[in-house]
């Protein structure tokens, strides 16, 4: 991947249709990942289990529901991803509010970016590392992101969102880096 668009439904529909990809050719569900305690399969559930929540407190919206990620992953994400993608493309979004305590008033399509189109982004490289598919992530955003993240260090750590820092070596590609501040190590391989 490399130039993401930044257009917030534009830049999901390219983020959600690798994560698809991905979810497309995974065989093994109980594989374990690079997130202690997961298999490939709950990298799906967390996706599709925690933004229709925390869509529908911010902003009303109660995307639809899918089969179960239990019994049909892949269908899971796939009518996840079409529902928030529905989201994205009504002309009405950009105008719309999603507000929360903890973020405060944000446009809905940014807010829908902000949080949850990176959450698959980044999710992405679990996904594959952990089935063994091709991990790349786009350079420029893991650059952009591990910059704005890098100056709220201690308040993202104290959110329980990410684990401790994994050290890589400076001159390590944006996406290493990026992996290694959210707490992955970059060079983790599932024991075969």
């Amino acid at each position: 991947m490399s130039g993401l668009p930044s257009d917030p439904a534009a830049r999901h529909r390219e983020v959600a249709a690798r994560f698809t990809e991905v979810v497309r050719t995974t065989h093994e569900w109980d594989a374990p990942t690079p997130v202690p305690e997961w298999v490939a399969r709950d990298v799906v559930g967390h996706l599709v289990g925690w933004f229709p929540g925390f869509l529908e407190s911010g902003s009303g919206i109660r995307l639809a529901g899918g089969p179960p990620v239990d019994e049909d992953p892949v269908g899971a994400w796939e009518s996840h991803a079409s529902a928030v993608q529905a989201v994205l493309d009504d002309p009405a979004t950009p105008e719309r509010v999603f507000s929360n305590p903890h973020t405060g008033d944000l446009p809905l399509d940014q807010a829908v970016d902000r949080f949850y189109t990176v959450d698959v982004f980044m999710h992405t490289w679990d996904l594959a590392r952990a089935t063994g598919q091709d991990d790349s992530l786009d350079a420029d955003l893991c650059a952009e992101l591990l910059a704005g993240m890098e100056p709220i260090d201690e308040l993202l750590r104290s959110s329980g969102q990410y684990g401790p820092r994994v050290p890589v070596a400076e001159e390590a590609s944006a996406q290493d880096r990026m992996l290694g501040f959210i707490g992955r190590d970059p060079a983790w391989r599932a024991a075969r």
